[in-house]
């Protein structure tokens, strides 16, 4: 029965992304959202690899060396900041992050919201997506405007709360991103 627990627990996390999403008013990223967890080479993934407290891609990666549902889903949701990694001569990796649309920013800064009161519950507290993205930050790949956006977004989710981050993503952050 695993494999209920996990729809459940996609559903779950697809909804509150669609929430947020709506309330900042990316309506069309609300509805598509992470629509390729059903696919079957995400869906069987999860539902065998699921704990129900992280990302089964997490198990999946450290059974396997790797994560055929990672690679899968980061290939075909823009809000990853792994989509958006390329080749880039004169960087010491060989890899550089291109800028991402801002309303790929802010769906991913719903997503980590929402990753957070998923597998968090009643633990959630504002500054889950801030420490979660805090311990990886220096393993990422981004463009630095990425970056400084989605860090600017988790901090004052930290510290100003969800109702004033939320506000000032509709208000200025999606308003300011239309006029350019």
């Amino acid at each position: 029965m695993k494999w209920l627990s996990h729809l459940k627990t996609i559903n779950h996390h697809k909804r509150l992304v669609m929430h947020y999403c709506f309330r900042v008013g990316l309506y069309r990223q609300g509805l598509t959202h992470d629509l390729s967890k059903y696919t079957p080479v995400e869906f069987i993934a999860g539902a065998r690899y699921y704990q129900g407290f992280q990302s089964p891609n997490n198990m999946e990666r450290k059974v396997r060396g790797y994560s055929a549902a990672w690679l899968h889903h980061k290939g075909r949701n823009k809000h990853h900041l792994e989509y958006w990694i390329d080749y880039a001569s004169g960087e010491p990796s060989g890899l550089a992050g291109m800028e991402m649309p801002v309303r790929y920013v802010v769906e991913m800064f719903c997503d980590r919201l929402a990753a957070s009161r998923t597998y968090r519950r009643e633990q959630y507290r504002d500054g889950d997506p801030y420490d979660y993205y805090m311990r990886s930050r220096d393993a990422y790949v981004m463009h630095p405007n990425t970056r400084a956006l989605l860090e600017r977004l988790l901090i004052m989710l930290r510290d100003k709360g969800e109702e004033e981050t939320l506000a000032f993503i509709s208000r200025e952050v999606l308003h300011r991103a239309k006029r350019v």
